[in-house]
């Protein structure tokens, strides 16, 4: 049993460490797969992110002491922007995956506000990649610049400083564990059976309470955080290809903004385990027809909400289930479905609840693919008993449909 933790911590770290190398080999495939670069801009690439890989490398991973010291990790931090720089605006993929590294080692190996400098200055970098350059005289297009880093500099801090609170909890829960067995083995002489069963329930108790966190934690951070990121990326590279349309850009880089309030909203709501904003003061029904509304406007395509059968208050782990599938289904229509219309549809049936997502966009072969947020919905459904089916082929459209029971308020 005692192996255990340490075998998984081990994987853990190993993946973390893994992490830079194959986020920058992702971003350097995508660029030179996807975009249309010159002979010398397909060169750069490649050396610079030999060159970022080597930097990692050395710095971080083959000898972790160099940047112990204060004065080497800022200089490690510091040639880690540059190279994201450099990278990303030779192709914005490298600013939407491996700029993430940025963020991540910053707050790993800076201290006191020095983390937050490395975080500001890692967006800063990102978005320069996005916008293809540093922003004109426009005051408009400054203001834009200026809010997008901000808004990812407050989103990393708030989700950074949570992660370290769970940290911090997960420490305190060891420390009582190590306590309780101290306990225990003082009365091990008069308790010795009951004292080795007890110490498994406390175990396992600990271990189901933190994977169950940290599985809440997980899906609500890619219900909130990653979606909103995501939004405000493709809201930002729309405004970018829009320069010429006064209308669509401001639009886009509105969009943008909204979106990054949104989140931030979203994200305290996350850190305090309260439900989404979008059934704090509205039903099911409503809250539904609200979101489909919205990412109609967001992303312009048609969808149709719809409401069948007699709609009834249902216990607020329903509702927050049936809004997150919804959410996550339209984001991955966004995303990959390339659809022309989109259909949502909620049936209130006398022992059951089904919320229908449809789309007419290019499908895909089940069971090939889905990522994250495919599990998160599936979990989220199974742990209130019900199913999640998903039909889809290609060329044909997608069906997503959860299905679960009707269970009332208290």
């Amino acid at each position: 049993m005692s192996e255990q933790p340490e075998t998984a911590h081990t994987r853990v770290t190993l993946g973390l460490a893994a992490v830079p190398y194959v986020l920058l080999v992702v971003s350097a495939g995508l660029a030179l797969l996807t975009e249309d670069l010159t002979t010398v801009q397909r060169n750069a690439v490649i050396v610079l992110s030999t060159l970022a890989a080597a930097w990692t490398a050395w710095l971080v991973t083959l000898c972790p002491a160099r940047t112990a010291s204060a004065r080497g990790a800022a200089v490690y931090i510091a040639g880690l922007v540059a190279l994201i720089a450099a990278l990303g605006l030779l192709s914005p993929w490298f600013a939407g995956f491996y700029a993430f590294i940025g963020y991540l080692h910053s707050w790993q190996l800076l201290r006191g506000r020095w983390r937050i400098a490395g975080v500001a200055a890692t967006a800063a970098a990102a978005v320069t990649g996005f916008f293809g350059g540093l922003p004109g005289p426009d005051p408009a297009l400054i203001s834009s610049y200026v809010l997008v880093i901000a808004a990812i500099v407050v989103m990393v801090v708030l989700f950074s400083l949570f992660g370290d609170m769970i940290n911090d909890q997960s420490v305190r829960r060891q420390q009582m564990v190590e306590q309780l067995a101290a306990t225990n083995a003082r009365l091990e002489e008069t308790m010795r059976e009951n004292a080795g069963l007890q110490a498994q329930l406390l175990l396992q108790a600990r271990e189901a309470g933190v994977t169950d966190e940290r599985q809440r934690m997980a899906r609500e951070i890619h219900d909130t955080l990653a979606q909103g990121l995501t939004g405000i990326i493709t809201q930002i590279q729309a405004a970018v290809k829009a320069e010429d349309d006064r209308d669509a850009w401001r639009r886009h880089l509105d969009n943008a903004a909204r979106l990054a309030r949104e989140s931030l909203a979203e994200a305290r709501r996350s850190v305090h385990a309260v439900g989404p904003a979008e059934l704090e003061s509205a039903r099911l029904p409503e809250a539904l027809a609200d979101v489909v509304r919205r990412w109609e406007s967001v992303h312009g395509v048609p969808a149709a909400y719809t409401t069948t059968g007699t709609a009834r208050p249902l216990h607020p782990e329903v509702e927050v289930t049936l809004l997150r599938v919804c959410q996550e289904a339209l984001a991955n229509v966004a995303k990959h479905a390339r659809a022309s219309r989109v259909g949502v549809t909620v049936s209130y049936m006398d022992d059951v609840v089904t919320l229908d997502v449809r789309d007419d966009g290019r499908g895909f072969v089940p069971g090939t693919g889905g990522g994250f947020g495919m599990t998160s919905m599936r979990q989220r459904v199974s742990a209130l008993d019900g199913t999640l089916e998903i039909e889809s082929e290609p060329g044909t459209g997608t069906a997503v449909s959860a299905t679960v029971p009707a269970r009332e308020p208290r």
